[in-house]
């Protein structure tokens, strides 16, 4: 199981960072609504820039965490909270503007991962 984790860990952290820094300004076939890049997929959802860069920060933060969280593994729930909690928000958006479910993959995926990550996480008893 530990192996499984530390691979869930760096599969969500190297994914934040790849949407976030490397590909913040690119066109996806997983964009929300007709969105160009990742600033204009926040527009199209309604939600103010103040939005974008706090959940940028969280994302960012969240994946620097959890590549600490490979040295010290008794971090890692928080971060993947954190990301779970967020990827439930970024379902929600893509049902807002009724993007296909195929747009929703990416973040139903990393929710799915992220949750993992918890139970993986948790102390033996839960």
């Amino acid at each position: 199981m530990v192996v499984l984790s530390v691979i869930l860990r760096l599969i969500v952290a190297l994914g934040l960072l790849n949407v976030w820094l490397v590909r913040q300004s690119k066109s996806t076939d997983y964009r929300g609504a007709d969105s160009q890049n990742l600033k204009q997929e926040f527009l199209a959802y309604g939600l103010p820039l103040g939005v974008f860069y706090l959940v940028g920060f969280l994302k960012v933060g969240s994946a620097i965490a959890l590549l600490a969280s490979l040295w010290l593994p008794s971090i890692a729930i928080y971060p993947a909270g954190v990301v779970a909690f967020l990827m439930v928000g970024a379902l929600l958006m893509h049902v807002k503007v009724k993007d296909p479910l195929l747009k929703s993959l990416p973040a139903a995926l990393m929710l799915a991962m992220s949750l993992s990550i918890v139970a993986l996480s948790l102390p033996s008893g839960y």
